[in-house]
């Protein structure tokens, strides 16, 4: 039911290109996969992800838990049926939405008492909790409950969160039943490059599926979190997806992928996109500014999506302008394509053994701005 080819290594960078097979469907590998925190990706419908080739969302164990409740989901006949989405969904564990709740949450071996950032009701997850949740939402991938840890963050704190981590994702194994529903581990070790290859070690030992690479773009450095993706590649299986969570910056997005990863997600596109900036060729866009009053260009002359073939900068603008709800749609469409556009070609890049290449004029061409 679950399986993963790996197709091909570029000569070039060692980059991978792969296929992941899952019950509602085949993921072409690297890919990005937008975020439906919710059980819905802002502002765009799922018929427009399928028009923008979308080939897996993912969704939230700790929001939807909250709100409408997984026992809801379940009777709606799952997530997929829910919100009317037909191919692949990811769910996170929640962990992460946890380790955000900072002052409003503790840490146990058990488990993690916090308050609900809705309306303040106490609320308890653990790894059981976590498998049974996901499970009721009938994700194809569900992600081990685990322990993410802040930057900067002590080493001692580090190797602490981490062998919670591996206990928690020993647990999870334990509780997780849904034979049509993969399980990920996922890696930790905070920024300490020993710790990243321990955690990568035993996680391979314990045989999921496939591995999140958890605890980076939590605000280090960008070339801090490329040294330990270089770190855990040789110790990752070469035959499970490796997905880099909570990364979606298109130069991330290459650099990761010529580090190994096979997955990224990241809220980053639309988030942005809400914002009046969007993603180019040659950098940015932040269309909201003045100088595209009069800008009859598209927000990207190379991309050919159905926003840069039909609208103007300025009359995007205008949009945000006027307060239209139209513009972050359009500008979330517009990043979203972008972003699957930029991994299919990357895909080919691969195939073509030419990544090394693609990235390099790709980078070039954004001169390294920074997202």
């Amino acid at each position: 039911m679950f399986e993963f080819e790996l197709l091909h290594i570029d000569a070039q960078t060692g980059a991978r290109r792969g296929r992941l097979h899952t019950p509602h469907g085949v993921i072409e590998t690297p890919i990005f996969m937008p975020v439906g925190t919710q059980a819905t990706v802002k502002t765009i419908e799922p018929r427009e992800l399928l028009e923008i080739n979308a080939q897996i969302i993912l969704s939230n164990t700790y929001h939807l838990h909250l709100r409408p409740g997984e026992d809801l989901v379940e009777r709606a006949g799952g997530l997929h049926k829910f919100m009317n989405w037909p191919r692949p969904i990811l769910t996170d564990s929640g962990g992460f939405q946890v380790f955000s709740l900072a002052g409003l949450r503790k840490i146990k071996e058990d488990g993690v008492d916090f308050r609900s950032h809705i309306d303040g009701s106490r609320q308890r997850l653990t790894p059981e909790s976590s498998m049974m949740i996901q499970q009721k939402l009938g994700s194809d991938i569900a992600m081990a409950f685990d322990v993410c840890s802040p930057w900067p963050c002590d080493e001692k704190t580090a190797r602490e969160n981490m062998e919670r981590t591996h206990r928690w994702a020993a647990r999870c194994q334990k509780a997780h039943t849904r034979e049509d529903q993969a399980l990920f581990g996922i890696v930790q070790g905070s920024l300490y490059r020993d710790l990243r290859i321990e955690s990568a070690r035993h996680l391979a030992d314990m045989d999921f599926i496939g591995y999140g690479i958890g605890g980076l773009s939590v605000g280090e450095p960008k070339p801090m979190m490329y040294e330990m993706l270089e770190a855990i590649e040789p110790e990752m299986p070469r035959n499970k997806p490796r997905y880099l969570m909570g990364v979606g910056s298109p130069d991330c997005l290459m650099e990761g992928v010529m580090r190994g990863v096979d997955m990224f997600d990241c809220v980053l596109a639309t988030r942005v996109g809400r914002n009046g900036t969007c993603f180019g060729h040659d950098g940015r866009v932040v269309v909201r500014d003045a100088r595209y009053a009069e800008d009859f260009l598209p927000i990207d002359p190379d991309c050919d999506c159905y926003v840069c073939r039909n609208y103007s900068r300025a009359y995007i603008r205008h949009l945000f302008k006027a307060g239209e709800v139209l513009g972050p749609r359009l500008a979330s469409y517009h990043n979203l394509y972008f972003l699957l556009k930029l991994m299919e070609g990357a895909r080919k890049a691969i195939e073509e053994d030419r990544f090394g290449d693609y990235r390099r004029e790709f980078l070039d061409r954004q001169g390294y701005e920074k997202w």
